[in-house]
C-alpha cells in the first residue's frame, strides 16, 4: 500500500521506510507528490504531527503518516521542543543540522546538567477525516556531549550521548541507531497498532 510521509527529510523517509517494511507500505515523501509543507502552529508534538498528517492526507488522497520529533533539553525547560528544527536561527544562525548542533553546544557550555530526551510521535491516518488517528511517542534519554562525535545519523545525533552504549547516536551503525531511537521505539509501536487496526 502506498502511503504519503508528511516530511520531505530524507533521514526520516530512510528510517521509516525499513521500519514499515515489513507491513508492505512504500513511503512516497510529500514533496514527490507536489504537496508543500503543513502549517506546524502548535506547542506539541502531538498536535503539530496530526495537522501534518491530515494535511498531507487531503492534498494527496492517500493514507499519511507524519513525524513530529524534537530534543527536550532538561536545563531548558524542555525547550527546543517542536522547535527544534529552527532552534539555530534563534542564535543569528541559518537554518540546518551543523548550526543548530553548534548553536546548542555554545548555549550549553558552561551548563554540567546535560540530560536530555529526544522524542518522536508519529501519527498515521486512513484518510484526511479519520476519526481515529494512530498515535506512537518514542523517547531516548541521554546527555548533551561537549563534542561532536561520529559521521553518522542528522539531526542532533552526534551530540546526543547515550549511556548504555558509551556513544552518541552518530557513532552507532544504523540499525542498531533505527532499533534503539525516538524514532526507532515510535516506528516500532506503530507497526504494532498498524497491524492490530489497519491489516
Amino acid at each position: 500500500m502506498k502511503m504519503v510521509l508528511a516530511s520531505n527529510n530524507a533521514g526520516k523517509l530512510a528510517e521509516l521506510q525499513a521500519m514499515l517494511a515489513p507491513l508492505g507500505f512504500e513511503l512516497v515523501r510529500q514533496a514527490e507528490l507536489g504537496i508543500g509543507e503543513a502549517d506546524e502552529p502548535f506547542h506539541t508534538f502531538v498536535e503539530n504531527a496530526l495537522a501534518k498528517a491530515r494535511h498531507a492526507a487531503r492534498e494527496s488522497g492517500l493514507p499519511a503518516l507524519a513525524d513530529d520529533a524534537g530534543l527536550c533539553v532538561d536545563a531548558f525547560g524542555g525547550q527546543p521542543g517542536v522547535d527544534t528544527a529552527y532552534y539555530a536561527t534563534r542564535f543569528g544562525y541559518p537554518k540546518g543540522d551543523a548550526h543548530n548542533v553548534r548553536a546548542l553546544l555554545e548555549q550549553m557550555a558552561d551548563i554540567d546538567q546535560r540530560r536530555a530526551a529526544l522524542v518522536s510521535t508519529l501519527v498515521a491516518l486512513r484518510s484526511a477525516d479519520d476519526p481515529e488517528p494512530l498515535v506512537a511517542v518514542g523517547r531516548v534519554v541521554g546527555e548533551i556531549a561537549r563534542a561532536p562525535r561520529g559521521s553518522g545519523g542528522f539531526g542532533f545525533d552526534p551530540v546526543m550521548f547515550i549511556p548504555e552504549f558509551g556513544k552518541t547516536f552518530a557513532e552507532l551503525p544504523p540499525e542498531v541507531k533505527n532499533a534503539h531511537s525516538h524514532r526507532g521505539r515510535a516506528a516500532a509501536q506503530m507497526v504494532e497498532l498498524m497491524r492490530q487496526r489497519w491489516l
